[in-house]
């Protein structure tokens, strides 16, 4: 479409870019679909039927909010985040990412490079995962009534036919994998705000994971089902997933992948490394015959290069997951009860 182009010389957003009037068109000009180049200026995205062409093809429809504190942080920020999130939740339905819309609340005075800096992110980031950045909104409150900015996201994808990843599919015999560290998103926030003196070298996972996911189904088609582990880390996906199929899932706590530094935090902290929020990072459950394929698939990809097996699947106690432990006992691995710690959201 043809757009007139529009700059501001505004440095920090006041109330007037959420009046309606030319200081907002020029925000969203500037700011927002001079990067996401949408086809339209309509209030509504119009997507394209060729996705749905093919008989037995089904749509998939996801939305979240996203807030961190802070919302730069390393590995990412809060755009990468929403495109990411979004992405990570269609693709773990077996989904096809293809359209996301993008809203934002922005507190008064939040720097306007600061808005550039997340709006180039959420575009590199979802052409990177192959999907567009249809549609969206702003608005703009008060100072104290947000943090910066919040985005919410909402994300249309194309299920191909007899493609269905349901926890209900998930049998006795089957294996957990995961394809990367456990808990480096929780350990990085916790390590940016600064407010406990911690040092850390370890950045986010944050990634899209449609790729890997199309990757391993083509490597192994018999996968069950597949979650991304994000607030409540993976025990709690583990939870959702043995209730869900009404079997019982073992972990090895020697086979979980985790970082010396993020080990050492937990420690240092008292907090268990398997309720930290991941922001790249899913567990898979397949068939024990496929599992190697599924593993070799995501090793072939950076988002999948410390790939590997984590438990079973058992036809013990419904919804019970435990872990077998460094000594050789076995302890219950509880859904998380009570607040997130670090609070990242």
């Amino acid at each position: 479409m043809n757009m007139i182009a529009r700059t501001m010389r505004d440095e920090k957003v006041t109330l007037a870019h959420g009046g309606g009037g030319k200081a907002m068109r020029d925000l969203i000009d500037t700011v927002f679909t001079s990067v996401f180049a949408p086809e339209s200026r309509e209030d509504q995205a119009r997507l394209s039927e060729v996705a749905l062409q093919e008989p037995g093809a089904r749509l998939a429809f996801t939305t979240d909010s996203f807030v961190v504190d802070p919302v730069e942080f390393p590995g990412g920020d809060i755009g990468k985040i929403a495109v990411c999130g979004t992405v990570n939740d269609l693709a773990v339905g077996g989904a096809r990412p293809l359209w996301l819309s993008a809203a934002f609340i922005i507190e008064e005075g939040t720097e306007i490079a600061l808005l550039h800096r997340i709006v180039a992110s959420m575009k590199a980031e979802a052409d990177k995962a192959g999907v567009k950045i249809v549609t969206g909104d702003t608005k703009v409150v008060g100072r104290g009534m947000a943090d910066k900015v919040f985005v919410t996201t909402a994300g249309v994808g194309v299920i191909p036919p007899g493609r269905n990843l349901l926890a209900e599919n998930i049998r006795a015999g089957d294996v957990v994998l995961v394809n990367g560290k456990l808990g480096d998103h929780g350990a990085a926030i916790l390590a940016a705000r600064g407010d406990m003196a911690l040092s850390s070298e370890v950045t986010s996972d944050c990634a899209g994971l449609g790729y890997l996911v199309e990757a391993v189904l083509a490597a192994a088609p018999g996968v069950r089902a597949a979650r991304d582990a994000t607030r409540g880390g993976v025990a709690s996906v583990l939870n959702e997933l043995a209730e869900a199929a009404g079997l019982s899932i073992e972990i090895d706590e020697t086979t979980l992948p985790l970082r010396k530094e993020v080990k050492g935090m937990c420690e240092i902290l008292g907090l268990d490394p398997l309720y930290l929020a991941n922001e790249g990072t899913l567990a898979l459950v397949v068939p024990e015959d496929q599992a190697e394929a599924a593993l070799a698939a995501m090793r072939a990809l950076p988002e999948g290069r410390d790939a590997c097996v984590i438990g079973k699947v058992l036809d013990g106690t419904p919804g019970r997951v435990t872990m077998r432990t460094l000594f050789g006992g076995a302890r219950i691995v509880d859904m998380l009860v009570g607040e997130q710690l670090p609070r990242i959201c």
